[in-house]
C-alpha cells in the first residue's frame, strides 16, 4: 500500500529525545524548547514564539489573547479544520463563515468586507495547502475596521507571501506540527505573537496563568496565578523531536516540492484536456509543496476514483467537510450559500506526498490516475 502519509526520520530526533531523558528534564520549556524559538527567531524573524502541545492549542490561546467573549463575531473560512473555529465558539463566539476564492481553497478576501458588522472582532484566515492567502488585502480590511487578523498557518511552515514569511503578518499565528505535516512532532504546535501588546500575557497564559517563566529569568522574586492559562506547553520530549526535525527543514522542503513538481508536471496534460484541474499558485505566494491536490469534476467522479486508487493499493484522501453545513453548527446556520467551499468539499482529492515515496511510486500514482480517465 502506498501510504498517504508517513513520517520522515532523520535520526537526529532520537538522538535530541534520547539527550533530553539523559539530562533529566522531561517537562517543558526546556533547553530544546528554547532551541526552537530561537531557531523561529533566526529563521523566520517571528519576535515572540511558544510552542503549543497543538496548533488546536495555540488557536486557543488566540482566542484568549484576544478576549473573545458571548456576543463577538469572528469571520473564519468555511473550509477549514474544525480547530479553527472551535477554538473561538469555546469562548462564546458567534462564528460568521466566509466563501473560498473560485480557483484556491483560501479564503475569499473580497467576501470579508461584506460579513463585517459592529460585533466582528477578528478574522481568522487559513493559507491552504501552505500557499499564501492575499494578505494585504485582508490586513487593509481589518484595518480599516479596526480588526485582528490571525493567521492559521497549520500548514504554511518555510511558505512565504511578497517575501514575508507566513506567520509574520497577522497580529497573531498558529502553526501545527501534527505527523501529517510538513515538519512533525507527533502533535505539536506554535504560537507566533506578532503584536506586542499580547507578548506579555501570551507567555503567563502559556504557563497555566503564572508568571512562572518570569521567574526563572530572575524578573521576579516569587511567581503566582495572575491571569486566566492553561497547560499548554509541551514536554521537552515533544520539542527534541521537534527541533531534530527544523534541523532538517530545508531537506524535507526541497524532497517534497521534487515529488509535488513531479507530481504537476506529469499530470498537467489531463488538466489541459478538462479532465482535473489542479492546484494554482499566484504570483505572490511560494510553494512549501505541503499538499498536492486535484479537482475533479463532480462528487461521483472523486469517489470513483478514489476506489480505483484504491483497487491500486493507492491511499488518496478528500479534505474538509464545509463546516457551515456540519451537525454541530447547521442549526445555527444563517443560510447563505458558500459555493465554492462546498465544490471544494464535493471534488478536491489529496495525493499521497511525504518524503518515502520514490520517483517509481509517484510515477504509479500517476498512471494510475491517467488510466482512470482513459477509461471514462
Amino acid at each position: 500500500m502506498i501510504r498517504f502519509n508517513k513520517p520522515f526520520l532523520f535520526g537526529e530526533e532520537l538522538e535530541n529525545v534520547q539527550k533530553a531523558v539523559l539530562d533529566g528534564r522531561l517537562s517543558g520549556n526546556g533547553d530544546f524548547t528554547k532551541k526552537c524559538h530561537e531557531f523561529f527567531r533566526l529563521r523566520y524573524g517571528f519576535s515572540k514564539c511558544l510552542l503549543t502541545t497543538s496548533c488546536t492549542d495555540a488557536l486557543e490561546m488566540a482566542a484568549i489573547l484576544l478576549e473573545i467573549a458571548p456576543g463577538d463575531e469572528v469571520i473564519v473560512p468555511s473550509y477549514t479544520f474544525v480547530s479553527t473555529a472551535n477554538a473561538f465558539v469555546l469562548r462564546g463566539a458567534k462564528i460568521v463563515f466566509a466563501d473560498s476564492q473560485v480557483s484556491h481553497p483560501n479564503i475569499d478576501p473580497e467576501s470579508i468586507r461584506s460579513l463585517i458588522t459592529s460585533k466582528t472582532k477578528a478574522i481568522v484566515v487559513v493559507h491552504y495547502g501552505g500557499v499564501a492567502c492575499e494578505m494585504d488585502t485582508i490586513m487593509q480590511i481589518a484595518e480599516e475596521h479596526s480588526l485582528k487578523v490571525v493567521e492559521d498557518a497549520a500548514q504554511a511552515i518555510e511558505s512565504y507571501y511578497n517575501g514575508r514569511p507566513l506567520g509574520s503578518i497577522g497580529h497573531l499565528a498558529t502553526f501545527s506540527f501534527h505527523e501529517t505535516k510538513n515538519v512533525v512532532s507527533g502533535e505539536g504546535g506554535l504560537l507566533v505573537v506578532n503584536d506586542v501588546n499580547f507578548q506579555d500575557r501570551a507567555e503567563i497564559i502559556w504557563e497555566k496563568g503564572t508568571n512562572r517563566a518570569s521567574f526563572f529569568r530572575g524578573e521576579v522574586d516569587k511567581y503566582g496565578w495572575v491571569d486566566v492559562g492553561s497547560s499548554f506547553l509541551p514536554s521537552e520530549l515533544v520539542a527534541a523531536y521537534l527541533f531534530g526535525q527544523l534541523t532538517n527543514i530545508s531537506r524535507i522542503h526541497e524532497g517534497r516540492l521534487h515529488r509535488w513538481n513531479k507530481y504537476n508536471n506529469t499530470l498537467a496534460f489531463l488538466e489541459k484536456q478538462g479532465n482535473l484541474a489542479l492546484p494554482r499558485i499566484p504570483g505572490y505566494a511560494t510553494n512549501n509543496a505541503h499538499i498536492f491536490f486535484v479537482e475533479t469534476q463532480s462528487l461521483e467522479e472523486r469517489t470513483q476514483l478514489i476506489k480505483h486508487l484504491k483497487s491500486k493499493e493507492i491511499g488518496a484522501v478528500f479534505h474538509y467537510l464545509s463546516l457551515h453545513k456540519s451537525p454541530f453548527f447547521s442549526d445555527q446556520y444563517e443560510g447563505r450559500t458558500l459555493p465554492n467551499a462546498d465544490r471544494f468539499t464535493e471534488t478536491l482529492l489529496r495525493l499521497p506526498l511525504h518524503l518515502h515515496l520514490s520517483n517509481a511510486d509517484v510515477d504509479f500514482i500517476c498512471d494510475s490516475i491517467i488510466e482512470f480517465y482513459e477509461g471514462t
